[in-house]
């Protein structure tokens, strides 16, 4: 077979506060074909953009607040198989995920959230240890996990050539969207 092995490249932020005394995450829950389920804001790269950007841009659209991508946590592999609805074989996907940390700006009140999240939650690291049944990607754990354990690497260590910005579509200029 000629087929070429191509995982589903996205993004993770891991954002840590202090609420009342203990450090939580921020998660969101998100309806899946398994039903409601907990991760990282994290989302597909899309055309056009580094990493870093699209992170910043997942976690706006899933959690109404701004983020700006300071380090790396990590860089992972998974594998996901799931039986496709009145399907016998399983079909498999490959995600290669980077986990970025950083600073979380001002919430955009009234931004509707992504399609399929339903709420954003801020939960202990006891809380995403015990629920790990409910974790969409065994990834969101390993994240959080590596996030307090100190890793960080400097964003330099990802170079997106000029040539991905030529990627991004093209915007209608304000003066076409007037009628």
């Amino acid at each position: 077979m000629n087929t070429r092995w191509k995982p589903n490249t996205t993004v993770a932020a891991v954002i840590e506060r202090t609420i009342d005394g203990t450090q939580k995450f921020l998660l969101v829950e998100e309806q899946t074909p398994d039903g409601l389920r907990l991760n990282n804001p994290a989302g597909h790269l899309d055309p056009g953009e580094s990493p870093p950007q699209g992170c910043a841009r997942e976690t706006l659209e899933e959690t109404a607040f701004h983020f700006t991508p300071t380090g790396l946590v990590g860089i992972y592999l998974s594998h996901l198989e799931r039986s496709a609805p009145g399907q016998t074989a399983s079909q498999g996907t490959t995600y290669l995920r980077f986990a970025f940390c950083g600073e979380l700006g001002p919430e955009v009140v009234g931004q509707p959230l992504d399609e399929g999240i339903v709420r954003t939650l801020w939960l202990s690291v006891d809380e995403i240890r015990a629920c790990t049944h409910l974790h969409r990607s065994p990834l969101l754990l390993q994240c959080v996990e590596d996030y307090l354990a100190g890793r960080r690497y400097p964003l330099d260590l990802i170079t997106t050539d000029a040539s991905v910005y030529r990627l991004a579509k093209p915007k209608m200029p304000e003066c076409a969207n007037n009628g």
